[in-house]
């Protein structure tokens, strides 16, 4: 009953569809007690959508309204909340690698950090296997902007070879060459990106950019994980 619901209001069917072998995985187990996912939202910096950013074929519209509720199993936490933080640019040019999981999503001055042009990464360390559900990142939402190639991954391993998979990826021309992804690049805003975790089973996380509209640097506020640790 929850899925044809969902249906009716017009919300994308992969999601639907996630969202359905989310409660299918649980009631296997006999856990199917799903709740809505309730992140601390920071302050609104900002609210529409910038006029010199004309939106494309490749570019989700916005529709100004809150974010459709995401379920997950009870009992699922922020397993990121102060885990390491690695990068491509291990010296940004602003900020401190930790503030990436500090807990701080604010979109103000000296909540962000700021790395270098080009295609970059940020990786977090779970410090142990996780069943993740979620993730919600906020690259930068002082104002409106859209990252580009935006991918996120997960690995068995910190050097992301073995058993990597992919959660997101709105690179729709593979010019980071990690393939070409179906997802839609979108602009950034208070609420951050959500993305779902798949029930996917992981200790590493990578996510990727190469620039904005803005400019060619690359900017994380936060990044947050919602899982449980595996048994």
């Amino acid at each position: 009953m929850r899925t044809m619901r969902w249906v009716s209001l017009g919300l994308p069917l992969i999601w639907v569809m996630s969202q359905a072998l989310v409660a299918g995985e649980e009631a296997k187990t006999g856990k199917d007690d799903l709740v809505p996912l309730e992140a601390k939202l920071p302050i609104p910096m900002f609210r529409g959508t910038p006029k010199n950013i004309p939106i494309t074929e490749h570019m989700e519209k916005p529709t100004g309204k809150p974010r459709p509720a995401f379920l997950l199993p009870k009992g699922c936490e922020n397993l990121a909340l102060k885990k390491p933080v690695t990068s491509s640019d291990n010296e940004p040019v602003v900020g401190e690698l930790a503030q990436i999981t500090d807990g701080n999503k604010e979109g103000s001055d000296g909540c962000y950090v700021e790395l270098g042009p080009g295609r970059q990464w940020v990786q977090i360390d779970l410090q142990q296997p996780a069943k993740i559900y979620a993730l919600i990142v906020w690259h930068y939402h002082g104002e409106g902007r859209v990252y580009r190639d935006v991918v996120v991954q997960v690995a068995d391993d910190a050097d992301f070879i073995t058993n990597v998979r992919t959660l997101y990826n709105n690179d729709f021309d593979n010019s980071s060459g990690l393939g070409i992804g179906k997802d839609l690049e979108y602009f950034e805003n208070y609420e951050g990106r959500l993305i779902d975790g798949k029930g996917e089973t992981a200790r590493y996380l990578r996510l990727y950019s190469k620039g904005s509209t803005a400019s060619d640097l690359n900017h994380y506020t936060e990044v947050e994980v919602w899982g449980k640790p595996a048994k």
